[in-house]
């Protein structure tokens, strides 16, 4: 899920010169005549607020005249007119502010900048986004914005405000999809959910890379912990239907079913075993006072040039550790067939699909979210969670620019490896 940044300033032109504002030499002006009059930048009564009160009213002022038709102080044109004004209470990202909404005499105005019995503007429902996505309860997030703000907001107010990406993540997990990735990346993070009693429950976050080198969140699904096949034909067969015609290479840990799945959906798909998983996989039968020995023992095995040389030195390190460990020997045998299709590439394909770490990093983003909350209701609050986090990664778009020339190597080296087949799909 890209995300680009917005945040560019837009030029301010004076009315009546036709000139550009120099905002930088304006904010230097105001914050002089506040220093000179004491007054604070924040808070009640402080600059920011006493702008944004003079903003918002010459903005509400402006939106009546035009309902009217004519000026304040010209004849009406009709026999609706103004009514004096009301005041109202404002949540803003500097906090509450105090404004004057001025009325109409028959009641036909409907402000848009601040519509009727809406105590906040649409700035805090991002910050409420933002700090939830952080992994922030209902609970700290009410707290954060009366240490902050002064203001008060109600925790079934933020809920509220949270529900309402419920319509927007059912968008983004059916929108159209690219007809190629050169690589996916499928692993699952586990979250504890209430559901009666408390339980460990995986959701499969499935990750491609574009043809541009992007990074792009394909789904989230939540399970069981005894998917199989059936399930996982179900996931690749809705990302078919979204438009994904092929993918050139599938990472994953050897979940139950997943290969086979895969393979079903796209016939031509090379499915590889992550090998820091089959490594960490590989610790739970070996005692911790051998494990730096056996990372040792491995490596000549997963940096072989070749399958031939890589079934060499694994026959050594089966004669070497299997007598201890011959449950180590048999989880390399079991997983040998998705292990080895990297050996067959480039180094710079070989670097990319050797591990899940593009995947995890994104992993790690989601724990930090669900390990502050501790647990969940129900799978689709935790399903929320996950997707606040998804939509709040790389806000600024610096990282998406990293990623994209960290993986131009590997696209290069892709388009040479399966020629036709990248090309065809991304004219």
């Amino acid at each position: 899920m890209a995300v680009t940044d917005t945040t560019e300033m837009v030029e301010m032109i004076d009315p009546v010169t036709g000139e550009i504002i120099d905002q930088k030499q304006l904010a230097e002006q105001l914050l002089a005549q506040a220093k000179a009059q004491g007054m604070s930048l924040v808070g009640p009564g402080g600059l920011l607020s006493g702008l944004t009160k003079q903003v918002l009213e010459s903005a509400l002022e402006a939106e009546l005249t035009e309902h009217l038709g004519h000026e304040y102080g010209a004849a009406p044109l009709g026999m609706n007119m103004r009514n004096g004004s009301r005041s109202k209470t404002v949540l803003t990202e500097i906090g509450p502010v105090e404004i004057e909404v001025p009325r109409d005499r028959d009641g036909s105005f409907t402000p848009v900048i601040v519509p009727k019995r809406k105590r906040r503007l649409d700035g805090i429902d991002q910050i409420v986004l933002s700090l939830s996505a952080r992994g922030l309860t209902t609970g700290e997030i009410a707290a954060h914005f009366e240490e902050v703000y002064g203001a008060r907001v109600s925790k079934d107010t933020i809920s509220r405000i949270t529900e309402k990406v419920a319509g927007e993540l059912a968008e983004w997990s059916s929108r159209p999809l690219d007809p190629l990735y050169p690589v996916i990346f499928v692993d699952a993070i586990v979250v504890k959910v209430r559901d009666g009693q408390v339980r460990n429950t995986p959701f499969y976050v499935v990750m491609g890379v574009t043809t541009n080198g992007e990074r792009d969140i394909l789904g989230i699904w939540a399970g069981d912990g005894a998917e199989g096949a059936r399930f996982w034909l179900q996931v690749f067969s809705e990302l078919k239907n979204r438009g994904v015609d092929d993918v050139l290479i599938a990472v994953c840990d050897g979940l139950k079913g997943l290969p086979e799945a895969i393979t079903t959906t796209w016939e031509r798909t090379v499915v590889q075993q992550c090998i820091v998983h089959l490594i960490r996989n590989s610790f739970r039968y070996a005692g911790r006072q051998h494990r730096d020995q056996i990372v040792k023992a491995l490596k000549p095995v997963y940096t072989a040039p070749s399958e031939a040389a890589a079934r060499d030195r694994f026959a050594e390190f089966a004669q070497a550790w299997g007598g201890r460990y011959p449950a180590i020997v048999r989880l390399w045998e079991n997983s040998w067939a998705e292990f080895v299709p990297f050996l067959e590439y480039d180094v710079e394909i070989r670097r990319v699909i050797c591990t899940t770490n593009a995947i995890e990093s994104i992993n790690a983003r989601y724990r930090r979210a669900v390990n502050a909350r501790g647990h969940f209701p129900n799978e689709a609050a935790a399903m929320k969670c996950l997707y606040l986090t998804t939509r709040s990664l790389d806000p600024t778009g610096h990282g998406r620019a990293r990623w994209v020339v960290r993986w131009k190597p590997a696209l290069n080296a892709f388009a040479i490896t399966f020629a036709g087949r990248f090309e065809r799909t991304t004219h």
